[in-house]
């Protein structure tokens, strides 16, 4: 596995895979992940690319132009880190959701899109559409919570990704706060009640 992570071991078989925001850390997430799943397995891990020093998990060209084939080159990747961490540390495959903030949902989405068997679903915390192409598959019902902010600075560019998500199949839950890029109580609240709504969904 060649991706710098931090595991926090929960007691039940979620698994929130925390994508951290450009200039974070595997460990950026870890206190929101606790807060919205005092139970799940916490799984923090690090974007490969850097920008002036500063972690992220794909290259960008401006503020929203975006290296394509890194973008889905390191979708996969995640992916199959996916894979191989549930074979590593006996966890559940099939209970691993996503959890990004900025440029971490903007990868989870990506991934999300080209491999949907990866993910039990996802929540995207101020995301923008980071793919020129997004593909067409059907990702089957998959829950996705999307939360973004009305005075966010980059707000334009989220528009595209509910539809989208909508299109292919996904079942999107969305949210726009009266707040700007900054997470916030809000979206922890909101994370931690759809969380347990899916906790009560039977698979």
């Amino acid at each position: 596995m060649n991706w710098i992570h931090h595991i926090e071991r929960g007691t039940d078989s979620l698994t929130l895979l925390l994508l951290h925001g450009t200039g974070g850390n595997e460990h950026q997430l870890m206190d929101f992940g606790r807060q919205v799943a005092p139970t799940a397995t916490l799984l923090g891990v690090r974007g490969r690319s850097l920008e002036e020093g500063s972690p992220r998990f794909f290259r960008r060209f401006t503020a929203t132009k975006y290296d394509q084939p890194h973008l889905l080159a390191e979708g996969e990747a995640l992916a199959q880190f996916v894979t191989e961490a549930a074979q590593e540390y006996g966890l559940d495959a099939g209970r691993v959701v996503a959890l990004g903030y900025s440029n971490g949902a903007n990868i989870a989405l990506a991934s999300l899109a080209h491999h949907p068997g990866a993910w039990a679903g996802a929540v995207l915390l101020r995301p923008v559409m980071p793919m020129d192409e997004p593909p067409g598959l059907d990702v089957r019902g998959l829950p996705v919570l999307v939360t973004s902010g009305a005075r966010d600075p980059y707000h334009e560019f989220a528009a595209p990704v509910v539809p989208y998500l909508r299109s292919v199949g996904a079942a999107v839950q969305e949210h726009l706060l009266n707040a700007g890029h900054e997470l916030t109580a809000q979206d922890a609240e909101l994370t931690a009640a759809w969380l347990r709504g899916l906790a009560s969904t039977p698979t």
